[in-house]
C-alpha cells in the first residue's frame, strides 16, 4: 500500500482528449488524482461536478485535477460534455494504474463481492510525491478538504 511520502508511482494513460499521459507530464504542479467508479453515476457525478465548481480555486493553488476510471475514452467523453467539466479524465481499462494506486479492491454490494474501485484521492506533489492520501472518500465535503489541504 502506498503512503504519505512515496514517489508515486507513474503511468502512460489515454486521456478524454485522446493523448497518452502520464505523472511527468504534471511536474511543477500539484496533481489532485481522483480514483472514481463510473461515469454518469451519481456519486460520481456529484465528485466531478463539485471539482469543476472549484477549478478556480484548486488552479490558484497551483493544482490540476486529474480523474481516473476503468471507463473508457469514449465514456470519458460524454461525462465530460455532459457536465462541462473542465479537467483531464484517464482510462485504466487495464485496471493496472488502480491496481498500482491500491485502489481496485474486493467490494460488497447486497451481499455479492466483487472487485471494483474504491473511491480515494491523493495529493501529488509538485515532484511527485505523494503528499496525502484521502481512503473511502465521501462525497459530500470532499473538495473542501482537498482545497484546505493544497
Amino acid at each position: 500500500m502506498l503512503k504519505v511520502g512515496d514517489k508515486a508511482p507513474d503511468f502512460k494513460l489515454t486521456a478524454d482528449s485522446g493523448e497518452v499521459k502520464s505523472l511527468k507530464d504534471y511536474r511543477g504542479k500539484k496533481v489532485i488524482l481522483y480514483f472514481y467508479p463510473k461515469d454518469m453515476t451519481s456519486g460520481c457525478t456529484v465528485e466531478a461536478c463539485d471539482l469543476r465548481d472549484n477549478i478556480k480555486k484548486i488552479e490558484k493553488k497551483n493544482a490540476v485535477v486529474i480523474g481516473v476510471s476503468p471507463d473508457g475514452t469514449k465514456s470519458h467523453v460524454k461525462f465530460k460534455e455532459k457536465y462541462d467539466l473542465p479537467f483531464t479524465l484517464l482510462s485504466d481499462e487495464s485496471k493496472k494504474m488502480l491496481v498500482d494506486f491500491g485502489v481496485w479492491q474486493e467490494k460488497s454490494m447486497y451481499g455479492r463481492k466483487y472487485m471494483g474501485v474504491v473511491r480515494t484521492t491523493y495529493i501529488i506533489d509538485e515532484k511527485g510525491k505523494i503528499e496525502k492520501i484521502f481512503e473511502k472518500v465521501k462525497v459530500e465535503g470532499h473538495v473542501q478538504e482537498l482545497l484546505e489541504n493544497l
